[in-house]
């Protein structure tokens, strides 16, 4: 597995890094150097501790976007999201390229402390949840239960929660604006499918409708 981890590690730092530099046009861009040596070292450690702690989730999350006990519904947004996050890792470099924003150093160091503070609360969630899946279904071969400890004592969906920083953070730390519009559009769709997600769990999972119940925020304390 450390094999697997390492090379899809790998693999989505070039994949995303060459598209970036095709769509600025150079390779001469610090902030999307400091961009991969963050992401690819936090990412990495986030995921060889999970190896060590709880092989079977990480066993879990590096299967395949598509799988057969999958909801339909998400089946669909799968295909939508890997459509559209090439175009949202293209405008920032695209951005780069034709000078379009005018982004103040001090937001773009903001920008890396969200990227670190996101990478790093994956650690809380993997922690409390163990059924931490990629993809929308009830692991009922896993014995999926309710999870009420760590951050799903506050939120419903916190790995979603958790993302939202490095949505807003990608863009700022490169310089970009215009990137803020594709982060701004994942995290509406995160909220659709955290909706969808909801509806399932309320269906199939024990004890979910009590909890959601309990813990009245989806993803964001106070607001949402």
């Amino acid at each position: 597995m450390l094999v697997k981890l390492l090379a899809a590690n790998i693999v989505s730092t070039l994949a995303v890094g060459g598209l970036m530099v095709l769509a600025a046009g150079t390779w001469r861009w610090p902030q999307l150097w400091i961009l991969g040596i963050e992401v690819t070292v936090l990412n990495l450690g986030v995921h060889l501790w999970l190896l060590n702690y709880n092989p079977a989730l990480l066993a879990e999350r590096l299967g395949s976007p598509r799988q057969p006990n999958q909801t339909s519904w998400d089946k669909v947004f799968v295909v939508f999201a890997i459509i559209g996050m090439p175009i949202w890792f293209a405008v920032p470099g695209l951005d780069h390229r034709w000078g379009w924003s005018m982004v103040p150093v001090w937001i773009q160091v903001v920008g890396a402390v969200l990227i670190a503070v996101s990478l790093l609360s994956m650690v809380l969630v993997f922690h409390a949840n163990s059924f931490a899946a990629p993809v929308v279904k009830v692991q009922a071969e896993r014995g999926h239960s309710i999870v009420d400890t760590g951050p799903y004592a506050y939120v419903r969906h916190p790995m979603y929660s958790g993302a939202i920083p490095f949505l807003m953070g990608m863009p700022l730390l490169l310089g970009s604006w215009y990137g803020l519009i594709g982060s701004v559009a994942t995290v509406l769709a995160l909220g659709f499918r955290a909706v969808g997600e909801e509806r399932l769990l309320t269906q199939e999972l024990d004890g979910y409708p009590e909890y959601a119940a309990r813990v009245r925020y989806r993803l964001i304390p106070g607001v949402w």
